[in-house]
C-alpha cells in the first residue's frame, strides 16, 4: 500500500531562526519529550539543521517513496524517516543526498542505516542516520507513504513539526512551542554567570541549584 498527502505548511522564518538560537541540549534541561534515541547520530561532526519536517515511511527493501518525495520537497526542508524497525538495508547513499542537496534539502534524519557515508561526508550533507550497512533497499514502489505521522528515534514526528539536530541529538516540537522554549532557555542562561560564579567562590552545587534545600525539605515529610 502507498499513500501521499500534501506537502505540510512550512513553519515562519522567523520561528526556525529563533530555534537556530538554541542546542539540542539546551532543550533537553526544559522539555520532557521530544528528543530523539542517542542512536541517531551525525556522520561527520558540527552538523546542524533546523527546518520543517517532511516525513515518510520507507519499509524494509522498498525505498522508492524517498527519490519520489526529492521531487516534492522545498528549499529548507528536513526529510525525516521511518523505516518501520528495519535494522538491515540502507535506504539511501551518496546519489540520493547529491540529488537532495540540488533540491534543497536542509538534512536527513533516518531511523535506520544508509551506505557510501564517506561520499556523504565529501558532499557535506547533514544526514543523521544509525550508522552504515552494505545491504541495500531497493526501488520497488509496493509500500510507503509520504507526509504521514511518523515514529522516528522514538519520538512521533507529525509533518511540518520543527526538527532541530545538532551534535548533541534530535529534537521535534510544534511550531507553537518554539517561543516559550526558546523563552525558558534564554531566561536560564542569564541565571547561569551567577551560579558559575557562585560555584568558583566555593559554594556546593545543591545549595546553588537549591536542589539541598528540596531534598531537605522531603525527608522532613
Amino acid at each position: 500500500m502507498m499513500k501521499i498527502n500534501p506537502m505540510p505548511r512550512r513553519l515562519d522564518a522567523g520561528l526556525l531562526e529563533a530555534l537556530n538560537s538554541v542546542a539540542t541540549n539546551d532543550i533537553g534541561h526544559h522539555r520532557y519529550w521530544g528528543m530523539m534515541s542517542p542512536h541517531l547520530r551525525p556522520i561527520s561532526p558540527g552538523m546542524r539543521v533546523v527546518g520543517t519536517a517532511v516525513t515518510v515511511i520507507a519499509p524494509a527493501t522498498d525505498s522508492a517513496m524517498i527519490p519520489h518525495v526529492l521531487g516534492l520537497i522545498r528549499p529548507g526542508d528536513v526529510l525525516v524517516i521511518d523505516r518501520l524497525g528495519d535494522r538491515q538495508h540502507a535506504c539511501l547513499g551518496s546519489v540520493v543526498t547529491l540529488a537532495a542537496r540540488v533540491a534543497g534539502l536542509a538534512g536527513i534524519i533516518v531511523d535506520g542505516y544508509a551506505t557510501d557515508l564517506q561520499e556523504i561526508q565529501e558532499q557535506g550533507f547533514p544526514l543523521w542516520c544509525r550508522g552504515e550497512t552494505a545491504a541495500m533497499s531497493k526501488l520497488q514502489a509496493v509500500a510507503g507513504a509520504i507526509n504521514v505521522p511518523v515514529s522516528c528515534g522514538g519520538v512521533a514526528v507529525t509533518p511540518g513539526d520543527a526538527i532541530l539536530a545538532d551534535a548533541h541529538g534530535i529534537c521535534v516540537l510544534p511550531g507553537e512551542d518554539i517561543r516559550p522554549l526558546v523563552d525558558s532557555i534564554s531566561a536560564a542562561a542569564q541565571k547561569r554567570p551567577g551560579r558559575i560564579a557562585r560555584l568558583q567562590a566555593g559554594e556546593k552545587l545543591g545549595d546553588v541549584n537549591g536542589v539541598s534545600a528540596r531534598i531537605a525539605a522531603a525527608l522532613k515529610d
